[in-house]
């Protein structure tokens, strides 16, 4: 069933409403205004991912609003994107009432991740963007090690993952995901709001892995926005986040 596309409390905004959750929002006038703050988390991902306006090859694990892929356009002009949305009807409604940017180089492929990513280039992606939820969750085989193999299989050497992670405390799921990206890449980092930290309610964490991490920039990012959140970094990730298994 398509998602439901509402008016947002901002003028010009919309909301991509599916099982019954604000899913993403979009303001089609200005695609740098993000409404929901992991959304910021990942887009500051994106921000320093290579310098100041050079395209990037982005790979998007879940599309709704198509928010992120919007940003990159109106960041990173030229940037080749693939988008995986299994949902096609939502894919139509939000093309019909959304509309994507003209030659925005935002091509979508109406298959799921386990299904789409195999088909991907070794080597051809920048970064891999994981917002994938099914039920309100994120499906747990696009955290598991068949998937992060081949997330690591298509990322270039100095690449990164960036994943949305709807957990609560004491964050079984993202300890698996630490588990089973640890297989992958040497280097992780995880933010997060502080209020998912105390265990007050389900938040969103953002898991960020490569070979190579831009720390000291993700670290000023997250001291300085207008919504600051903690980084894991280094032991802290283990820490705070260790002890799970990887997923099959």
């Amino acid at each position: 069933m398509a998602g439901t596309i509402t008016e947002g409390d901002r003028p010009g905004s919309y909301v991509v409403w599916l099982d019954d959750r604000a899913q993403s929002q979009v303001d089609l006038d200005d695609p740098t205004w993000l409404g929901f703050d992991y959304v910021r988390r990942i887009a500051d991902v994106l921000d320093v991912a290579a310098p100041a306006g050079e395209p990037l090859r982005v790979l998007h694990v879940g599309g709704a609003a198509m928010t992120l892929p919007r940003y990159v356009v109106h960041t990173r002009p030229r940037s080749a994107q693939v988008v995986l949305e299994p949902d096609a009807a939502l894919v139509e409604e939000v093309r019909r009432r959304l509309p994507l940017p003209p030659r925005s180089g935002i091509k979508v492929r109406p298959v799921d991740g386990m299904s789409g990513l195999p088909a991907v280039r070794d080597d051809s992606t920048d970064v891999v963007v994981l917002d994938a939820f099914a039920g309100g969750a994120v499906p747990p085989e696009l955290l598991g090690r068949v998937f992060l193999g081949h997330v690591r299989r298509v990322l270039t050497g100095g690449g990164l993952l960036a994943a949305n992670i709807a957990d609560r405390a004491p964050f079984p799921l993202v300890r698996s995901a630490v588990a089973g990206v640890r297989e992958h890449f040497p280097e992780i980092v995880v933010g997060a709001e502080p209020a998912t930290l105390k265990g007050r309610r389900e938040g969103n964490l953002v898991l960020v892995a490569g070979a190579r991490l831009p720390v000291d920039a993700l670290r000023r990012r997250a001291a300085s926005g207008a919504a600051p959140y903690r980084l894991f970094t280094g032991t802290a990730v283990l820490d705070s986040f260790g002890g799970g298994r990887p997923l099959p």
